[in-house]
This record gives structure tokens, sequence and C-alpha cells, in this order.
């Protein structure tokens, strides 16, 4: 039984349809009782509920599916056997076939249905498809498979197009004869199918992923007779080449969101994918000056009366038609006749209909004209452009189906009709040239039929002496003889350069900074084809992956998962392929002889980057045939050869060419694939699988090898965590937990889920994805006390120190620092007291105990020495490093500079030596901000440069706020307040939203910037924010920076606000001598003094001013040193 939601033809009995699930259900079309599957006639009414039995021509594909593509199904069949596929699938039937034919004979019920069948099945034929499937009173047919169309959207809509115009005639027929309407519904819908097998009778057992034939199926029932429905999926494929009314969204059980529906009620004027594209607006011209000066040539030879033919070569997407379009268009062809046509992929069975198509335009032949209108325009037009070509006109009316009544030329045979029609055009086009120059176009010769092929080569050879630029364009794998012609000059477009493709997406997406690396990665996997940039910009904007920008003209991305995973691994695995250009890439795929076809599949398994050894393990073909299909994909330009030593290997030529082969394969195919390639590496590099580590992870994971995906994951990770790769050792570790969600539990497998919660937190840390750290290490917590884990609950209670820190949580930050630092004294474990201690020192600077946090990094800096100078620990910077950077920035604020200047260039040292970006951070960072204290400002601006620097080149934003509000300061103090304030205020607004940050002290930053500028009302705002946040989080020491920098705001307005600077001095101070903040204890003494200087208070202004000169003597602070004496001499006089 037919299922009623889907068509499937179920067996015999069963109540649930075998491919969709749905309850089996029919009801009689006399009386609308239900009736049980299998039952021939009604039991309510005794109607008959059985169709005329099938015609022995419908019983299977091979006995209707025609001779021509029959044999090219055949050929084929070996490489399309078990892939997916892009398909059209079309569903057509006759509504209410059964009332219709209730009552009469079989026989005569056959004559009527068998030519309905058969106008179907030669309309889905005519355009390629192929009907899968013939069920009583309608068919099922799909196109792109087994035949790869490039084109199935586009053919499906015509097919359904030809066979209501042919069952409308028909129905003209049998209602004169039997007095009854027939009438057919067709459905459509695209998406993605997997074939299983191609029997030798043509009958293809496949599998439709998802919705595909469920959705064709409900737009037929959908559709009323007479109708065409399609889906907003497949109109998307075929816009513009139909016309469409839309039907609005509907709901489809199974799926989330309602189905857009839209009613097929023509053609639409695009033939070509570039007039598809200027109907929504060509977007700008780019890269192809040579060729333009190229055509200027050519059209001024021939303009000169020496013919020319130019080809145009390119693969698809190129951008042939575009630039054919743009010199149409050129001022270049003033006062030229430009005849142009094109060849359609279905059109090779139709015998000059490019050349139709060109005739109509020059006689300017519209589709409303009838036969006598037609006969009228040729024959004015062609005798008023020479009497001569009377004798030709038989060949043009002919070729535009006008009935010829000239006997002559009726009772010639075929192959003299052909030689006068080829003469007649060749006469009608160098008569033409006479009077002004021809610019003839000739467009996708890939396609061209045999008939307009000798037209043009007997064109060609009558070129040299006329007026005619003879302008066509193909693909690499036309063939045709001109080549050694003088006339002939060939132009290969190339896809754009880099400059042109970087131009063509500032075009399509705005100039928004945060669009490079997108933009990077688009060229990247495109290769600068423009057709496949705009595609892809089109696909990611539909997908929500960019949105519109509310602000400037472009777009701005959205960091959705998988743009944010194609930016972590430079790589779209998750972002879809268009489905325009899939279809074209499938398309020229599937032309490939089966064995090479099959090579080329198994090369994308590998990867883009193909080694030899890799492709010879897994493609079971011996290695002289094994070379030879290789060197067969690279003259087809499907690959090409990137190394000989120390190993033969190939890439794709193209990012996507590599993604719609590999997507090709079915699952089970690649998992076998990928796993047989995990093997081969091991066997190749048994003793250098850390190299192959990403190698190994990439397919073990594919392959489904758990165990060892768990592995070679975590190898991964480490190895790119300890680059400073985050984002990459993010993607690596979080791979490994889904790997071990696959394995069975045991201890082993609970410790591997620890470390790698451990190793991701050291990951995601200094990306400052916060709340991912915080339930990672909760998870490995738990896990860890499960386990009874000392060693890890140790690790865990440190890296908690951190955690709590940045909610706020000081107590329990301390309390879970203590207890990491007991298990690592119980257990003697370096790596836990080392980790403690630095995150302890660090909470401690930020509650200003500076003391304790001296000490608690001196121990780091003591022990670690020698071969753990280098040790990481797991944590993403070395300790060696990061203690000492810490540590530089607490003798600053304790004055002791000399020891702070020995240990920061110390620090420094150690992270050059060692190249590593997020030690190098830390050690620039830390010498950088001593010297900004020293107000040395030539020694600090170049380090604190190359810690900002690294931290975006590294894509480190943790440690931006500090780096670029120093550097920022930086730059205020030394005058360049143009640059400083930009950077100031962004670095102020993400430091807002974290907890626990030096916010309070990156704000005072700012404050003075804007002090220095005379803002006194900004900087105040600023100095009270920063004093509220401070207080807030109880960060007394940043408190004491606020006050002072309040005191310095009273202390110069005009009139300077004496009492209140001297309040704001006076806490500050208090707070400085009780927290042991000598540096700036000795700014607050000396804003006090100069303060006392201006009032004209000699005595406080001398104690004041003399307290800070010899503070600033004691810290061998020589810039401050000589502003306080000056300040002291000009109090004296």
């Amino acid at each position: 039984m037919r299922c009623a939601q889907c068509r499937f033809e179920n067996r015999q009995g069963v109540r649930f349809c075998e491919e969709c699930g749905a309850k089996l259900e029919q009801a009689c079309p006399a009386c609308g009782a239900a009736v049980p599957p299998g039952r021939k006639f009604c039991g309510a009414c005794g109607q008959t509920l059985t169709a005329a039995p099938p015609s022995a021509a419908f019983a299977s594909p091979q006995a209707y599916t025609p001779r021509h593509l029959a044999e090219k199904i055949l050929t084929s069949r070996s490489a399309l056997e078990g892939e997916r596929k892009q398909v059209t699938v079309l569903f057509a039937d006759m509504k209410g076939s059964m009332e219709l034919l209730a009552d009469r004979d079989p026989e005569e019920a056959r004559r009527l249905l068998d030519p309905v069948l058969e106008r179907m099945m030669e309309a889905v034929h005519r355009f390629e498809g192929t009907v899968n499937q013939v069920m009583g009173d309608g068919i099922m047919a799909l196109f792109g498979a087994p035949l790869a169309h490039e084109d199935h959207a586009v053919r499906a809509c015509y097919a359904a197009l030809r066979m209501q115009e042919a069952i409308g005639r028909y129905t003209e027929e049998v209602r004169r004869t039997h007095g009854v309407e027939v009438q057919i519904r067709v459905g459509l819908n695209s998406g993605e199918v997997v074939v299983r097998s191609v029997g030798s009778d043509l009958r293809m057992d496949y599998t439709a992923v998802g919705q595909t034939t469920h959705l064709a199926a409900l737009m037929e029932q959908l559709a009323p007779p007479g109708s065409i429905r399609l889906t907003a999926e497949m109109l998307r494929l075929a816009e513009g080449y139909v016309q469409v009314r839309s039907l609005g969204p509907i709901p489809v059980k199974g799926l989330d969101a309602p189905v857009e529906v839209y009613e097929v009620t023509g053609a639409g004027p695009v033939r070509t994918r570039l007039q598809a594209s200027a109907a929504r607006g060509l977007t700008r011209f780019v890269g192809r000056d040579a060729e333009m000066e190229a055509l200027r040539q050519a059209i001024e030879k021939a303009g000169g009366g020496r013919g020319q033919v130019v080809a145009l070569v390119g693969e698809p997407g190129v951008g042939k038609s575009r630039l054919v379009y743009e010199f149409m268009h050129s001022h270049r062809v003033h006062g030229w006749l430009i005849l142009q046509s094109s060849s359609v992929s279905y059109g090779k069975a139709t015998p000059y209909l490019p050349v139709i198509d060109l005739l109509k335009s020059y006689f300017q032949v519209e589709d409303r004209d009838d036969l006598r209108r037609i006969r009228e325009k040729v024959t004015g037009k062609l005798l008023t452009l020479d009497e001569a070509l009377k004798p030709m006109l038989p060949a043009f009316l002919s070729l535009l189906d006008v009935p010829v009544e000239d006997r002559a030329w009726q009772n010639l045979d075929p192959p003299q009709r052909r030689g006068r029609t080829l003469e007649a055009i060749k006469r009608l086009l160098l008569r033409e040239s006479q009077v002004q120059p021809l610019l003839v176009v000739f467009e996708d010769l890939h396609w061209i039929d045999s008939e307009t092929q000798a037209i043009l080569d007997s064109l060609v050879e009558s070129l040299p002496t006329a007026k005619v630029l003879l302008l066509v364009n193909y693909r690499p794998e036309y063939q045709h003889g001109w080549g050694s012609k003088t006339c002939y000059t060939q132009l290969r477009l190339d896809p754009l350069s880099l400059e042109g493709a970087d131009e063509l997406l500032q075009a399509l997406l705005g100039e928004d900074a945060s669009l490079t690396p997108l933009k990077r990665l688009l060229i990247g996997r495109t290769e600068g084809n423009p057709f496949f940039l705009e595609e892809s910009v089109r696909t990611l904007v539909e997908q929500g992956v960019l949105v519109r920008d509310p602000v400037g003209a472009g777009f701005k991305p959205a960091l959705t998962p998988a743009l944010t995973l194609a930016l972590t691994t430079r790589s779209f695995t998750d972002v879809q392929v268009p489905a325009t250009v899939q279809a074209v890439l499938a398309a020229r795929i599937d032309r490939l002889p089966p064995e090479e076809k099959g090579l080329l599949q198994s090369a994308s398994v590998v990867g883009k980057d193909v080694p030899f050894a890799f492709l010879q393990a897994i493609a079971d073909v011996p290695e002289e045939g094994l070379r030879r299909g290789l060197a067969h994909l690279q003259s087809a330009e499907f690959l090409y050869e990137t190394s000989l030593f120390p190993d033969l290997e190939y890439t794709f030529k193209h990012a996507l060419t590599h993604e719609v082969a590999y997507g090709s394969l079915l699952q089970e195919r690649r998992r076998a694939l990928h796993t047989r390639i995990v093997e081969a590496i091991e066997a190749l590099y048994p003793d250098r699988l850390t190299e192959q580590a990403e190698r190994l992870a990439h397919h073990a994971l594919r392959g489904e090898v758990w165990d060892r995906a768990l592995t070679y994951c975590r190898q991964a990770g480490t190895k790119a965590a300890g680059r400073s790769a985050h984002r990459e050792a993010v993607v690596y570790f979080e791979q490994g937990l889904d790997a071990l969600e696959h394995l069975p539990e045991s201890r082993d497998i609970l410790e591997h889920a620890v470390d790698l919660r451990i190793d991701l937190r050291n990951s995601l840390f200094p990306l400052g994805e916060r709340g991912a750290t915080l339930d990672y290490l909760r998870e490995a917590e738990t896990l860890a006390e499960a386990l009874g884990d000392q060693r890890r609950l140790g690790l865990v209670s440190a890296y908690m120190i951190v955690a709590f820190s940045f909610r706020g949580d000081y107590d329990r930050a301390v309390a879970s620092g203590q207890r990491a630092l007991a298990l690592a004294e119980a257990l003697g474990d370096l790596s836990i007291r080392v980790i403690a201690n630095l995150f302890l020192s660090i909470l401690y600077i930020h509650l200003s105990d500076y003391r304790r946090a001296m000490d608690l990094l001196g121990q780091n800096v003591e022990v670690l020495q020698g071969d753990l100078i280098h040790e990481r620990f797991g944590l993403p910077s070395f300790p060696s490093v990061f203690s000492r950077s810490v540590l530089v920035r607490c003798l600053a604020e304790v004055g002791m500079f000399a020891e702070g200047i020995a240990c920061g260039e110390e620090g420094v040292r150690i992270a050059e030596a060692a190249d590593h970006p997020n030690s190098l951070i830390h050690a620039y960072l830390g010498i950088g901000g001593l010297h900004l204290r020293k107000r040395d400002l030539p020694r600090a601006i170049p380090p604190l440069e190359r810690s900002l620097g690294l931290c975006q080149t590294a894509e480190i934003p943790l440690h931006f706020p500090m780096a670029a509000s120093n550097l920022g300061y930086a730059y205020a103090l030394s005058g360049r307040v143009a640059e400083a304030l930009p950077l100031l205020k962004q670095v102020e607004a993400q430091a807002a939203l974290m907890i626990w940050s030096p916010y309070s002290f990156i704000v005072t930053h700012l404050g003075e910037a804007y002090l220095l500028c005379g803002r006194f009302e900004e900087a105040s705002g600023l100095a009270a924010r920063a004093l509220d946040r401070a207080r807030q989080y109880k960060q007394r020491g940043y408190e004491a920076y606020a006050l002072r920098l309040s005191g310095e705001i009273a202390s110069h307005r005009d009139p300077p606000e004496v009492e209140q600077a001297e309040e704001h001095y006076r806490q500050a101070l208090a707070l400085t001598e009780e927290l042991g903040m000598r540096l700036l204890a000795a700014h607050c003494h000396f804003g006090l003094g100069d303060l006392y200087r201006r009032m004209g208070r000699p005595a406080p202004a001398r104690e004041e001013l003399s307290t800070a000169l010899s503070m600033y003597r004691d810290m061998e602070m020589t810039f401050y040193l000589g502003r306080a004496e000056a300040a002291l001499a000009e109090g004296e006089r």
C-alpha cells in the first residue's frame, strides 16, 4: 500500500509506513468510509478501491527509461553506489484517478491513464531526471541522482511545467473523446539522499536524509489539481528560473519550524546564473583589468576588418559570464550590434538551441508572437538587410518552427537542409557585419549541441576579413579546433587574487574590523572564486552567522558555535557548503571515471593535504594504478603536488572540492577509512606519534576509535596550549571529553576526566571564558572527590582560588588556597604548591597584602630554577615568568625598584629564550609596568606595546585590559593623548564587566588622562566610580589610588578645592602607610606639598615636599626626584 505521507510503496499487510512511520489509512472515494489496507472494495458502499492494473510498459525503470539515459546510468552506477547525493525529488499524480476510472473497463482505464504517465515521464526524461517509481496513477522522479546535475532543481521545475503543459493538451483531447477532465498535481523538494545501489534494471535503492522525500510528497498532496508546489529550500536553488507565488508557512509534523511553501506559476526570465545574480543585484566587478584590456585590443582589430575569436576559459564560478557582461555594457562596444546566446545544461538534445535564441533576438521575436507575426518579422528584417538573402528564408523560418511552404526546401534531405542552414546563418552574420560591426557572444560552450558547434566552426573559417568579434566562454573540459587560427585568442580566467577577493568581500560585507578573520577564512575556503565567495556569504547570512550591522552599511559576525569553531580551527568543517556551490562541484566530480572518483573520495578522507603514504595505505589500488590515477586528478585540476621531499604529498586545489567529495561518502565508509588512516600513521611513524598528534586525533575521532581519540586529542591539545594556541587547545580537549563519553567507566577514565577539565580550565582562562572555567572546575572537583584522589583535589583547590576570586568570594578563595597548600605539603607535591602560591599571591595583591604576596612569590622564584624554569605545570604560561612578573608589580608598589628591575629583566630573558607568547605577555607587562611607575617612559612603552600586540596576535584576551591600560596611561603621560584616550576607554568598557579585575586601577588611568587634558568633570566621575568599586570589593590598594586621583583633581581645579584635596590625600596616605605602598605614599606627599606651595603655605609645603623628596631619592626615582626638587626650590623663594 502506498503511504499518503511520503508516497512509499509498502509491503502487503503492514499497518504503518516502513519509510516514514505514518499510519496507513485509506478512505473510500465514494462514501469516505475508512478502509483497512489491502481491501479491493469498500465494505460500506461496494465501491472498487483499486486503480487499473499497471501496464507492462511501467513495470520497471528499464522498461521506460530512454536508452541514452539508461546507458549513462549503467556506465556510472558503480561509482554512485553508497553515496550521499544532493537531489530534487518530484512527485506527480492524477488527482481523483479512482473516481475517474471507477466505472470503466480496466483496458479503457489503462488507455486513459497510460498517456498521463507517459507524458509525465517524457517531461522527466527531457531534463535527464530518472523515474524511480511508478505508483498506479503517479510517479516519483529524482533529479541529480543517479545522474548528477549542477542545476537539478531548475531541471525539476522545468520538467514539472512541461508535464503540466502536456497534460493540459491531453485534457483537451480526452474531454472531446471521453467527456472527462484529467489533471495532475506536482510536488517538489530538494535535499540529501543516500544512494545505496543501482540495479541492472535501473531501479535505485536510496534512503532519504531527513525530510527530503516526505516534504516533496507533502507538496504534492497540498497542490490542487493543475498546480505545482515546492519548498523554500528548493526555490533557493531555482530562484529566478521560475515564477512563483508565496503561499506562506505551513506546520509539518516532526519539524520544529513551519515550512514556507510556494506555487510555481511559470518559467522565469532567468536562463543563466549571472542573470539570477543580476536580478538580486550584481556585486562590484573586480580584478579583471588585464582581461578587459585584452578584449579592448581584440575589438579594435575586429573593428578594423580583422575578425577575431576570443575564448574565455575557466572553471565554474570564476566570472566568465560576468566579464562578458561588463564588456558588453562598456563604452568600447558603442556602435556595435550585439547578438548574444548561451547553451544550457539540458540543451544538447535540442539541435540549434543557442542559435534559435540568437535568431529570436536578431529578428526581435517575442514569446507572444504568433506564427504569422514571426513570419512577417523574419521576412521583413531579412529582405531589408539584403534581397539576395531571400533564398535563405526557409532555413530561418524552419529554425523558428514556422511552417515552410517552399517545395524546394521540403524536397531537401536532412544533410542538405543542414548544409543550407549552416550557410544561411553564416551569410546573415557576415552580411550584417558589412552594415555595422558585429559582436557575437556564445556562452557555456561546454553544453553546446553538435549543430551549433558546426555553425561556429563554419563562422570561424570566414572571420579573418570580417568586422566580427566572436566572444565565447567555456569550462576547461570543452574542446574545439580553433587553436591554430591566427585570429584566435584564449584568455584563461583564474580565481581572483588575494587583493581582488578582499575587495569583493569588502563590497559584500563592509569594512568592520571584526570581519577580518572571517574574510581570510572565506578566501582560503573558496580560493578566490567569485561565485563561491558570493554564495558562501549568502549562505552565512541565511544561517545567521552574519547579521546586518545596525550602525554601518555592512555585516557583523554573530559568534555562533559554528563560526567560533571555524575561526578557532581555521576550517569551515561545521559550516555547510552552499547548496548552489555543492551542486556545481558534485556534478564535476561525478564526471570523473569511477576509479578516479573513488580515489578522490579516499583522498578527501585523508584531508585537504594528502600524503601519498597515507593514501596508499587506504586506496586498495596497486602503486602503479595509484600514481596513474593521481596524475589524472592533477591534470583535471582536482589535486596538485605540493611536496616531493622528504615525503610525496598532494593537496586539493579547492577546499570546497575537498568538502564536497568527503560529504558524498557514507558515514560507515568514512569511519572505516579514518580508522585505517590511524593504523597507517601509527605504523609509519611509531617513534614520532606526538608529531602526528593533530592528524591522529582528527582521524581517530572520525573513525570513532574512542580510546585512541582520547589519547591523541589530549596530546594535540597539550601541544596547542604549549604554544599559547588556546582556542585550538580548547577544541582538542573538548573533543577528548566527547571521546570519554563513549568509553566504559573505570578509574583510569575518571582520572582522564578530571585532567581534561583542568586542561580546559587552563586554556579557557586566558581566553576570558570564566563561566565555563568554573563549570569545569566544579565537575573536576566532584570527580576527584569521588575518586578520593588527593593530588587532583589539591590541583582543583589551587585553581578554585581564581574561580572564587572572580566571583568576589575572597574568604572561600583564601580557604581554597590554604587547603591546596596543605595538600601540597602532605603530598610533597611541588606543582600544587607552585600553582597555589601564584594564585594566592594574585589574590593578596587585589586585597593589597603586598608583603604576603611577595613572600609566596619569592618561594616560587627560589624553587623554580634550573630545569624547572621552563616547566609549565599545566599552566598557560611558565610559573617562573608569571611569578616574577607579579613579584615585579609588588616590588614597584612598595618602592623596591632596583630589585624589581633585576627580577623583571630575568623574567624577560626566560620568556624570550622560550619564545612562549603567554609568558612573554607577562614578562613584558611586568617590566613595562615597573618602568611606567618610575615614569621612565622610553623604557616602559616598547615592552608594553609588545605585550599588547601579543594579546591580539596570539588571541589571549585575558591580559588585554592590563596591557592596554598601562600602555594607554604611558601614552597619556608622554603627551600622546590622541592615542591614549581611545585605548583607555576601550579597556575601561571591557573591565567594567569583570568582578575580579583591577577595574578601579584601570579607571584611575583613564581619569588621570582626562585630568591631563583638563577635562575635570569626566575625571571626577571616573574617580568616584573607581572609589565605589574598590570599596565594594575590599580592594584597599585600589581605593588608595582612587583617593589620590580625587585629591589631584580637587587640587588642580581653578580655584583649587583645598579642603577636599587635603582630605583625599590624607585618606590615601593613611591607606598607603598601612599597606606599605611607598610609591603611592610619595606621590601623595608630593601632591600635598605642591598644593600648599601654590596656596602660599610654605611650612607644610616644605614638610610634605621634603618627605616626598626623601622617598623618591630612596627609591631612585629620577623623574619624580627632579620634580620634587624643583617644587621645593620654588617654595623657598
